[in-house]
């Protein structure tokens, strides 16, 4: 069965990708990366891409007047790549309904928080301004509003005492390498469905035991 051809479009260092690059290393995984590109050149997250062997690509955002343009060049390098599914992967644009359309049902994004809570920035320091117990990340089919769409996959960490938000941070990120390969793979699977805007997946488990923090004693 042939793989399928996924673009990681990111911005910065690239950790997700790196986690995406591992899983995809099996043989048995059922995508493949063909294209890495940035829209800020020289970043950690290509050179990552350089050392797997991985084509990468810069557009740059700052060489085109409006996010159209952009979106066009993005479009067409993931067009010629063969790409039939985009992972964003520390995107730091907002893309345009234009694009998401072109993409749908075939663009993808994590974000660290357990949507629909805590959409856009600064997700951590305003979890625990809310005094929320579970924090995580949120693999999602993207949309027009930023962060939301249908949810793949979610995962939970707990709030420690203490913790500061560079602490959650760096818990949640471990969650998201975890998360975004097994994503990638139920999609690529054909596992996953959109319908009325909300996801169906075959072949799952029953659900596991709840997360409770504080833990009962």
């Amino acid at each position: 069965m042939a793989r399928l051809k996924v673009g990681v479009v990111i911005s910065g260092r690239g950790s997700n990708l790196q986690a995406l690059i591992e899983a995809a290393r099996d043989p048995a995984y059922p995508a493949e990366i063909v294209l890495v590109v940035s829209n800020v050149p020289g970043t950690g997250g290509l050179a990552r891409a350089e050392q797997a062997g991985i084509p990468a690509e810069t557009v740059d955002h700052r060489g085109f007047v409006g996010r159209q343009p952009f979106e066009e060049a993005l479009t067409g390098t993931l067009e010629r790549a063969g790409v039939e599914l985009v992972c964003l992967a520390g995107f730091m644009r907002i893309v345009t309904e234009g694009f998401i359309a072109h993409w749908h049902d075939r663009l993808i994004n994590i974000h660290p928080s357990l949507l629909p809570a805590f959409p856009g920035l600064d997700t951590h320091a305003r979890a625990l301004a809310a005094g929320v117990k579970l924090a995580g990340c949120t693999v999602h089919f993207v949309r027009a509003e930023v962060d939301h769409g249908p949810i793949v996959g979610q995962a939970a960490v707990p709030v420690l005492p203490g913790d500061t938000a560079d602490a959650l941070a760096a818990r949640v990120l471990e969650a998201e390498h975890r998360l975004f390969p097994l994503c990638l793979r139920l999609v690529a699977e054909g596992r996953v469905r959109v319908a009325h805007e909300a996801t169906e997946i075959d072949g799952l488990g029953p659900p596991g035991a709840p997360l409770i923090n504080p833990a009962p004693e």
